[in-house]
């Protein structure tokens, strides 16, 4: 790190037609070689694919619950004392909290057996909305491991 300045945290641009600042989060992960309109218009095609699957309920507060249900309150880091080193558990910052989230539903809608990425990621936000799927057994099995290593928890410091 820098002696002479501290670092600082770049503002994100809100998206022009949602109006929010995580989606436009969302499109730079989904982004491939700096092109930003192409992952526009496949995040875009997401939320369209998703209004006509969830009943009375707007994408876009479907795509932010689905976020919030990914988000993991713990995680395990690793902490050497003396010889050992021990995967201690602590508490995951709030910016982390969601850029992890976005991460793995990004990754694990990659991963998915769709055709195209609009209806892969249609598919991973609307089983992360359910509480199922890849990104939220990612989520659960972080919190399993912190759970299990809940013993080391006194090396947080």
């Amino acid at each position: 790190m820098s002696r002479r300045k501290g670092s600082y945290k770049r503002e994100v641009v809100a998206d022009p037609v949602y109006n929010d600042t995580l989606i436009t989060k969302f499109v730079n992960k989904v982004m491939y070689d700096g092109k930003k309109s192409v992952a526009f218009g496949l995040v875009y095609g997401a939320l369209d694919e998703l209004k006509g699957k969830v009943a009375n309920e707007e994408p876009l507060s479907v795509f932010k619950k689905a976020v919030e249900n990914c988000k993991p309150q713990l995680e395990v880091r690793s902490r050497r004392v003396g010889g050992a080193t021990y995967q201690v558990p602590v508490d995951v910052r709030p910016s982390r909290r969601t850029a992890l989230a976005i991460n793995w539903i990004v990754e694990t809608a990659r991963d998915r057996g769709e055709k195209d990425m609009s209806l892969r990621l249609a598919g991973e936000l609307l089983d992360a909305f359910n509480n199922r799927g890849n990104a939220i057994k990612k989520k659960e099995d972080v919190h399993r491991m912190a759970d299990a290593n809940r013993a080391f928890s006194h090396y947080n410091w």
